[in-house]
């Protein structure tokens, strides 16, 4: 039998049972308590620490229950063998530290989908919330209505009416938490043979959404107005997925021409389809916000989808989908079986937030945040304009680079990574091969970078890239 020279301290938080447990964990893993080794037992060492006998009851009950002690009737506590697990433990550790130590640590991430988490309205927020949570309302805590709350779409739809141009009824809204369940419904009102075509490059996300729910998708290229229409007409399609008020990747705004083509495609056949992205469309910073392509729309073939996750917060979770007239017997045919995906409480503080002004002040400060920082990124990189060229400027949160002294994407990646900076390759977000994508193309956001970090980590790239 071992004898265990256990130091209690009665001053630490941590209870005594359970110092007892990592003094004997420690030693079994050391090999100091070998396998199969008996162990005092309760009464002695109750008696040689000066603690009660159900303490010590208390921790080889534990490590018993852990399979670090064997129980053996009439015959006491002996060691397990646990030195197996601890081997394997310390080779997951050694593997995980070679993994980091592999991955580089970056100092500075222009990531694509951040915001200046600074700016969020914490005060306004926090008070609204307050308020709802005092409301003599005890519906709130029900599931609600799977389309979302009659108030809150009703404020959505004026919003978009005067700022977006979209013409549409409360009724044709349906919330969602996030555009992948709105996605995911839309798949569900569609025909299942329904041919989506996308943008290539696009928004890998909605491409990846798309074929994990089993659509049939079709790559469409892009040229200096949007989707190659001709190439749409061509494909087969039976919907085609856009961004026209801010392309993803690309940058590009879709002008007036190509939209009216567009419309004109989806209009020649009953059950065609546009699904507008409108993601980023509140942040522009020359002249004002371009109109959504829904609002030309005569002929009812237009989905439209909003998000709250860049104007607000991602972590708001809150998008919308408005259905044109066509789709909206479908949706309550089909997709009113849906529960509601998010909470009462969480639309009630957002229509707060909406109708008492807070929304638009919240964006027009943003609006100024983000330009700022925008501005200053594209001072700092045209300082290289021998070696690069600026596209998509002057909305979103990001801006497309291309390289003119022959630097491939990979390249560029490799050395801001050099330089412990982390920027995002074209190549991404292309969903099939063509040759007409350019491989000399990164991407920056701005959106989570301070302005001192985004001129010290725009020397780097400077010294790395020239």
């Amino acid at each position: 039998m071992k004898d265990l020279l256990i130091e209690l301290d009665s001053r630490m938080k941590m209870p005594l049972y359970e110092q007892i447990c990592r003094f004997i964990k420690e030693e079994i893993r050391t090999g100091k308590i070998a396998p199969g080794e008996k162990l005092p037992s309760s009464r002695a060492l109750a008696a040689q620490l000066s603690v009660s006998r159900s303490t010590v009851d208390l921790a080889y009950g534990q490590l018993t229950s852990e399979g670090y002690l064997d129980s053996v009737p009439w015959k006491g506590y002996f060691a397990g063998n646990v030195r197996e697990l601890y081997q394997l433990g310390d080779l997951k550790r050694i593997q995980t530290q070679e993994r980091q130590e592999q991955r580089p640590a970056f100092l500075w991430d222009f990531a694509l989908n951040g915001i200046d988490e600074e700016s969020f309205p914490v005060n306004i927020w926090r008070k609204i919330s307050r308020e709802v949570l005092l409301e003599e309302n005890s519906g709130l805590f029900q599931l609600g209505e799977p389309q979302g709350e009659q108030s809150l779409r009703e404020v959505i739809a004026d919003y978009l009416h005067h700022a977006r141009g979209v013409q549409c009824r409360p009724e044709q809204i349906v919330m969602g938490a996030g555009n992948d369940y709105l996605l995911m419904l839309l798949s569900v009102l569609l025909k299942t043979d329904t041919v989506i075509a996308m943008e290539n490059p696009t928004y890998r996300s909605a491409f990846q959404c798309f074929r994990n729910l089993g659509c049939p998708t079709a790559a469409i290229p892009l040229d200096g107005a949007g989707m190659d229409v001709e190439k749409l007409s061509a494909s087969q399609a039976d919907a085609a997925y856009v961004m026209p008020s801010h392309q993803f990747p690309m940058g590009t705004v879709m002008p007036i021409s190509r939209r009216m083509e567009l419309l004109r495609w989806a209009g020649e056949r009953e059950g065609r389809y546009l699904i507008e992205d409108d993601y980023d469309s509140e942040f522009r910073y020359r002249g004002k916000p371009i109109p959504a392509l829904q609002g030309y729309d005569t002929k009812g073939c237009v989905i439209y989808l909003g998000t709250f996750s860049k104007a607000i917060a991602p972590g708001i979770r809150v998008s919308y989908m408005v259905l044109p007239e066509s789709l909206l017997s479908v949706y309550r045919q089909k997709g009113a079986a849906f529960s509601a995906t998010i909470s009462r409480i969480d639309q009630r503080m957002l229509e707060i937030f909406l109708r008492e002004g807070h929304f638009e002040r919240h964006l027009n400060r943003m609006r100024s945040v983000y330009r700022a920082k925008h501005d200053l990124l594209i001072r700092c990189l045209r300082e290289m304009s021998d070696i690069l060229e600026l596209y998509g400027e002057n909305a979103g949160l990001h801006v497309r680079v291309r390289f003119k002294n022959g630097m491939t994407e990979e390249e560029a990646l490799r050395r801001a990574a050099g330089e412990k900076i982390r920027v995002y390759g074209l190549g991404e977000y292309v969903i099939e091969q063509d040759a007409s994508v350019d491989r000399h193309t990164v991407l920056l956001g701005y959106g989570p970078l301070k302005s001192e970090e985004i001129q010290a980590a725009c020397r780097k790239l400077k010294k790395a890239w020239m």
